[in-house]
């Protein structure tokens, strides 16, 4: 099992399973077996286009539904009041749920502003769809308008993090608010994992080169969503808890954040901070 962050009310599992990419018999066999090692976090998308397939899978699992926090997210395209509630009822319906934990505007949009959407996610959380909501991939500058429109607590940024992008500033922002950070590719697409001093670290402490980067991500107080559909997999990567860093690993880790390389950079996104 995982720790919790906690953040205005919502207790978040610090491991998740990330499902972006995963499709079809994958996808649910992933989430059933995540949720049978100890998973307790599962984090999914509409632009995912898997969201049955991952209600499947938390049905299969056996694992009561009160013990499972389910994220998913609503497009750009539906931030407006009535499109927003559609698809929010449809996420449900995919999902074989009657309210999902964690419900996050997925991309700010570019024709609307940050009060107007959080105002409509406000209308969503009432109407008892989802008991927590956030955002994802925003801006320091975004994270101050939502907050200043809102009327619920915001409890999440779930954003780029990895040691190649260390998002020092837009971290402190999010904790400013109370908020947790949520990392989306947390293992920066595997590439970082090659790095020699991370696999120096890994080689030294007896752990995988992913196990170090998830457990340098949680000593940064980061919720990571890492995906994968291989059950050693899977397993190894909720397996974090059991050894830590100390600051000379910590720093090197760190050293990587040099680099500064975003990959999940779209014509769509927001103008990220400097």
């Amino acid at each position: 099992m995982s720790p919790v962050i906690t953040a205005h009310g919502a207790a978040i599992p610090a491991i998740g399973l990330g499902t972006w990419g995963l499709s079809g018999k994958a996808a649910t066999e992933a989430v059933a077996e995540a949720l049978k090692a100890g998973y307790r976090h599962i984090d999914t998308a509409i632009g995912y286009g898997n969201e049955a397939e991952v209600g499947e899978g938390i049905r299969r699992s056996g694992v009561p539904r009160d013990e499972i926090f389910v994220t998913t997210k609503i497009p750009s395209e539906e931030l407006e009041d009535a499109a927003m509630l559609r698809a929010a009822e449809g996420s449900l319906k995919r999902l074989g749920l009657d309210a999902v934990d964690l419900l996050l505007i997925h991309w700010p949009s570019r024709t609307l502003s940050a009060a107007t959407t959080i105002r409509s996610l406000n209308g969503v959380k009432r109407r008892g769809l989802a008991r927590h909501i956030g955002v994802s991939n925003y801006t320091i500058r975004l994270l101050d308008e939502a907050w200043a429109a809102t009327e619920e607590p915001i409890v999440a940024n779930q954003c780029e993090h990895h040691p190649y992008l260390d998002q020092a500033r837009l971290r402190a922002a999010t904790a400013r608010h109370g908020m947790a950070f949520v990392s989306y590719c947390p293992l920066g697409q595997a590439e970082v994992l090659d790095e020699p001093v991370v696999q120096d670290i890994a080689g030294r402490l007896g752990f995988s080169a992913a196990q170090v980067v998830l457990r340098w991500q949680f000593q940064k107080g980061c919720v990571s969503i890492p995906k994968s559909a291989r059950p050693h997999r899977i397993r190894q990567n909720l397996d974090i808890f059991g050894f830590a860093l100390d600051e000379a690993d910590m720093a090197a880790i760190d050293g990587l954040g040099s680099i500064g390389r975003r990959i999940c950079d779209f014509s769509f996104a927001p103008d990220w901070d400097a």
